[in-house]
């Protein structure tokens, strides 16, 4: 049994943590929108088709904004297709992902599970396939009130009031080669550049988000970053990065420290970002957007890209998650990609809808960790693995919200560690609680028939002691587990 020793003071800060870090995704991919969010004649469906069992539970989670309609989809979609009476909209061979697309779902549709659900949108435009002047109309559809062309053509098709759409991606991955339309940096900087400019021309109250690197492994990773953004910096408020981490052949420990691999993306784009700041002589800071990531390619999935998700990649999302609050001073969104059965913590069949392992972490973080970062040291041995060398078996974030103080803490490790915490600047709360999630079985899953095989347990080992200037927290963690740890 190894110790160790986490350190935060209520005056060391790292950031006020935008809400909007706790976001997801839905793209037209697999069963994400038909048979996840929508499936009329479900018996929990309401008038809309929208299936209620799964608007429950996304609320549970308590997501703040969800990024549509993609992903490589946006990269071939005419916005157009997915408006109007449904009677009318044209199916078309959807490139991307080798479907027909029916456009049963569309911008109006998608709204308004929307708000069903307690979020808001975060809309893409196609800049594969089209350009600015699509895109302008796009905003206009969706964020003028009336008395123009496109705002009436929404009235038109029943929706009064304008969606009001504040957050807005340009494109998808444009550094991939895989994606339609595929450009080189120069190509997407003046495209982006010039959408841009239009969109803000129609609503100057919008966000928009430039497409960064599709991972750190790409090959023109940092200079696509500078390139573009010497094309955009004064009209873009983020730049994206997306990232996801499989199995694959490496040991638990190696799977396990792939954060820190995560860490130095955000580092190394951060990097980048303030160069061009500085090169261009400017006071803006352009943040992040770190609107796809997750785990994938568990070797546990169907056609449906419907990944089944075990214990220890519910420990490794939440290790993810520690990352983007420790960078909470330049993340301020994050999109767990997806919400619903594509690589998702709600998987749904035909009867149920079930959580994921990935569910809980992220239902924690989203419910308790709103608030401000603060400066985390943790005193923890450390191990080499084949990719990682020095990687802590402890990874540790703590926020300040307005209830306390909650400590998420993944142990690496597969023996238990005693944890000892001194929070500088706070009394001790009567009553700490430490809810833990940890199985002997690390591969083990929760399915259809045994939906609850992996969940939180609420822990008595936690104490506090208070004095005039701090309180100590000591509780145990178990091997491979994500603590949550308040008071």
């Amino acid at each position: 049994m190894s110790k160790a020793k986490i350190i935060i003071n209520k005056d060391y800060q790292i950031g006020k943590i935008d809400n909007r870090i706790y976001g997801s995704f839905i793209e037209h991919l697999g069963r994400a929108v038909y048979g996840g969010i929508y499936q009329p004649g479900h018996e929990t469906a309401d008038k809309d088709g929208f299936r209620t069992d799964v608007i429950n539970l996304v609320k549970e989670l308590d997501v703040p904004v969800v990024r549509y309609p993609g992903g490589n989809f946006v990269s071939g979609y005419n916005w157009e297709d997915g408006v109007g009476p449904v009677s009318e909209r044209p199916k078309k061979k959807e490139l991307a992902w080798g479907v027909i697309e029916p456009n049963i779902i569309g911008t109006n549709e998608f709204a308004k599970w929307a708000k069903k659900a307690g979020t808001e949108v975060m809309m893409a435009v196609n800049l594969g396939t089209r350009g600015a002047d699509k895109a302008r109309n796009f905003v206009e559809y969706c964020n003028s009130p009336s008395g123009t062309y496109f705002s009436d053509l929404r009235i038109k098709h029943g929706v009064k009031e304008p969606h009001n759409i504040k957050l807005w991606c340009l494109g998808n991955e444009m550094d991939g080669p895989w994606q339609i339309g595929h450009k080189t940096a120069y190509e997407y900087g003046r495209a982006a550049c010039e959408t841009a400019r239009l969109m803000k021309w129609v609503d100057p109250s919008i966000e928009l988000v430039a497409c960064g690197s599709s991972g750190l492994g790409m090959p023109t990773f940092a200079s696509w970053e500078a390139e573009v953004l010497d094309e955009t910096y004064d009209l873009v408020d983020y730049i994206s990065l997306h990232q996801y981490y499989g199995k694959e052949n490496s040991n638990s420990q190696t799977f396990l420290a792939r954060t820190l691999d995560m860490d130095e993306f955000i580092n190394k784009t951060v990097a980048v970002c303030d160069y061009v700041g500085a090169k261009k002589k400017s006071r803006k800071k352009i943040n992040l957007s770190f609107d796809e990531w997750n785990v994938w390619r568990t070797g546990r999935a169907d056609n449906h890209y419907q990944d089944i998700y075990s214990h220890e990649d519910a420990v490794l999302v939440g290790s993810m998650l520690i990352t983007l609050l420790k960078h909470a001073d330049r993340v301020k969104i994050a999109c767990l990609a997806q919400l619903v059965n594509v690589i998702a913590p709600i998987l749904t069949d035909d009867a149920n809808a079930i959580r994921q392992t990935i569910f809980y972490p992220y239902m924690h973080a989203s419910k308790f960790g709103r608030g401000t970062a603060l400066q985390t040291l943790v005193e923890c041995d450390k191990y080499d693995c084949p990719e990682y060398t020095g990687a802590p078996y402890i990874d540790s974030i703590a926020v300040e919200t307005d209830k306390g103080v909650t400590l998420f803490a993944v142990n690496r490790s597969s023996e238990e560690v005693v944890l000892e915490c001194d929070a500088g600047g706070y009394k001790g709360s009567k009553e700490p609680s430490h809810i833990a999630m940890f199985e002997d079985d690390i591969f083990a899953t929760n399915t259809f028939d045994r939906p609850d095989t992996v969940k939180p347990k609420v822990m008595n080992d936690i104490t506090c002691e208070s004095s005039k200037s701090t309180c100590t927290i000591k509780t145990k963690l178990n091997p491979v587990s994500w603590n949550v740890i308040q008071f």
